[in-house]
């Protein structure tokens, strides 16, 4: 009897395939369902999802978080892209004396975190000072699987190397011309090689790909063309150095003129001075100049 109900329940499914759902990060107000309430409250996972992703979210007031969009991405190659991503965040940490000696506390890492979209938009809708139409811009019409790149601090050097560590890592495909869609078509509805034979088992080729959504650096939402242009900031130290420079350019150029006329270059200069407006007087006065 129960192989009879399985065969049966089986046999009355639908034959076409599952389609797989392809989920986005929603930032539009949450709708009020019949018998729920708002604000929603997550319980067991969802909340612990949550309230990491708030955590993640608040550490983009300090360092820089970069929302990725990747596809056909192998548990091996998030190791590898991980890596990457350390590799260069160390290659931009600048030496010192101290860099030998073992640190008192770790030194904070940048962390790819994959997210859940769902939980992910709802932390990001409450999330304060946020722009939720430049997030939704941000975003758009995006559908599948995110991750978050958090930075420990504004660095926009290191920003920068780990921007172009992910361009070389994976790189953008280009897209596909119309012969090679017509020929993987062909391909697809082509009559198999051996008609009546178990056809066999391939393992399927990924072709991982990665692209920048946009950013949060201190609560503000920016695109990826922005996020690039922040990359080429120098940093808070150089803008330090040029802040001072031009604070202490008119002083050096007074003591340069002073030291230029110490001594008898002193006399002479006011002796020059002199009669430069005894001759303008005299000419004023149409007399000549004694």
């Amino acid at each position: 009897m129960f192989c009879q109900a399985r065969c049966s329940s089986w046999l009355a499914a639908p034959k076409h395939p599952l389609a797989s759902r392809s989920y986005a990060i929603s930032v539009k107000p949450a709708q009020i369902l019949p018998g729920k309430k708002l604000p929603r409250v997550f319980k067991d996972k969802k909340a612990f999802q949550y309230n990491w992703y708030r955590r993640i979210l608040d550490g983009s007031k300090e360092g820089p978080l970069l929302i990725l969009h990747h596809h056909q991405f192998s548990a091996n190659r998030l190791v590898k892209l991980r890596r990457d991503i350390l590799a260069a965040a160390s290659r931009t940490t600048s030496p010192s004396l101290a860099s030998a000696a073992i640190p008192a506390t770790p030194v904070a890492q940048p962390t790819l975190t994959a997210i859940r979209t769902s939980i992910f938009g709802a932390a990001l809708r409450d999330f304060p000072g946020i722009d939720l139409a430049e997030a939704d811009k941000m975003i758009g019409e995006s559908t599948g699987n995110f991750a978050v790149l958090s930075l420990p601090t504004f660095d926009p050097p290191q920003l920068n190397a780990i921007l172009r560590s992910l361009e070389r890592g994976v790189p953008s495909r280009p897209p596909k011309t119309p012969e090679e869609i017509k020929k993987e078509l062909e391909e697809k509805n082509a009559d198999p090689a051996t008609p009546g034979r178990r056809m066999k088992r391939q393992r399927q080729i990924l072709h991982p790909e990665l692209k920048l959504v946009g950013a949060l650096v201190e609560g503000r939402v920016f695109l990826p063309q922005s996020v690039k242009d922040v990359s080429k900031l120098p940093t808070l130290d150089t803008l330090r150095a040029q802040i001072v420079g031009l604070l202490s350019a008119p002083g050096s150029q007074l003591a340069g003129v002073l030291s230029q006329a110490s001594g008898g270059q002193l006399a002479r200069a006011l002796e020059g001075l002199k009669k430069g407006l005894e001759e303008d007087a005299a000419a004023s006065n149409g007399a000549p100049p004694s």
